[in-house]
């Protein structure tokens, strides 16, 4: 019954699948012109191109540890300062101001200015870290006060060591709100990044290459390089949701 379910779902996915392609490749005989919409076949072709390439790989490894050490900044930063402020009003009150002006600030603005201050190669990394902290920061602060003050008061009454209430009302409550930020925080960070890159011009970045495709007129690798992201982004997400699924049964 299981394998049946499971074989639905996947059949489902693939016509989904099969619909979207369809719908890119009727488009594409509607627009009539391969420079604003390519053929399937020449995208496919390109992103062949791309994978037998060696240096693709380097830019790849190049991009991943942009995104990861921005996310890794936001994890370490949101977390920290997310734990204090959820205790502390005072301190979320002096926060809040800063991580609002955050996010009403477009993103290019930080990215102008990023430029100013560090070298090409690390402007993606605090894009990435800046753009992520707030959401890391606020599902921080959102868990811990949404957990029950009468399970603290209950915990501390029969006198429970800190520990203990740490890892069976803190951690529990946390975490779905953690989970939901990082999955938010990979999507976003991938996005910011990339666009960083476009402008700051490191010498292995995907942004790098979107930008050289656009600046020839390469639509099909244009294109390709865009379904690399995407790929990239949904693999990340996905090992992160069954990590996080996994590591639910521990808690």
């Amino acid at each position: 019954m299981l394998f049946i379910m499971r074989s639905r779902r996947w059949i489902k996915k693939l016509v989904i699948g099969l619909l979207w392609l369809a719908l890119w490749h009727i488009t594409y005989k509607l627009v009539d012109r391969a420079l604003y919409v390519p053929s399937i076949t020449s995208v496919m072709k390109a992103l062949l191109g791309l994978i037998i390439d060696v240096r693709f790989w380097q830019i790849i490894a190049a991009s991943v540890y942009r995104v990861l050490a921005g996310l890794f900044l936001s994890l370490v930063f949101g977390v920290s300062i997310g734990v204090l402020c959820g205790l502390n009003g005072l301190l979320f009150d002096f926060i809040n101001p800063f991580v609002k002006a955050i996010r009403a600030t477009p993103v290019i603005s930080f990215i102008i200015i990023a430029l100013i201050w560090f070298k090409s190669t690390n402007v993606p990394i605090f894009i990435s870290f800046l753009m992520c902290f707030p959401i890391i920061w606020t599902n921080v602060v959102s868990g811990i006060r949404n957990i029950d003050v009468k399970l603290i008061e209950m915990a501390k009454v029969y006198q429970l060591k800190r520990s203990l209430i740490i890892r069976k009302i803190y951690l529990p409550h946390i975490k779905p709100f953690f989970t939901a930020g990082v999955i938010m925080a990979l999507g976003l960070g991938w996005k910011v990044s990339v666009a960083a890159e476009v402008l700051s011009h490191p010498q292995y970045a995907i942004g790098s290459n979107l930008h050289s495709a656009k600046a020839y007129l390469d639509t099909p690798l244009l294109f390709a390089w865009t379904i690399v992201v995407i790929l990239l982004s949904f693999i990340f997400e996905s090992f992160f949701a069954l990590w996080a699924k996994e590591s639910r049964k521990t808690l």
